[in-house]
């Protein structure tokens, strides 16, 4: 559950300025705040039932653009990559300025 919960909200990240309000609303109070399914449910005078279809479908949306654009994963690839250059530089006694340069693309990220 908990890598579920990761990925969602690394998807949200990256995708929830192309939510709606109410599909923002409900990922980010499940997700990131943690609440119930019943407790959104009375938050907004709603089934239960229709906040958990909500956040399902909320959650093919997010997947679905996260398989047509790649951010996340993209991401990740560029995190991991910058992780092993950073190791790769510090190892090699790499100049001053390389290591500022790549203190600026982290600063970037």
């Amino acid at each position: 559950m908990i890598d579920k919960t990761d990925r969602m909200n690394g998807l949200f990240d990256f995708y929830s300025a192309l939510l709606t309000d109410k599909q923002h609303s409900y990922m980010r109070l499940y997700y990131s705040e943690d609440w119930s399914l019943g407790e959104i449910a009375e938050h907004f005078a709603v089934s239960r039932q229709a906040v958990y279809d909500n956040i399902r479908r909320t959650e093919n949306v997010l997947e679905n653009y996260e398989e047509k654009l790649m951010l996340h994963e993209k991401f990740h690839q560029r995190s991991a990559l910058l992780d092993e250059l950073s190791t790769s530089l510090q190892h090699d006694k790499a100049s001053e300025a390389s290591l500022k340069v790549l203190a600026k693309i982290e600063a970037i990220e």
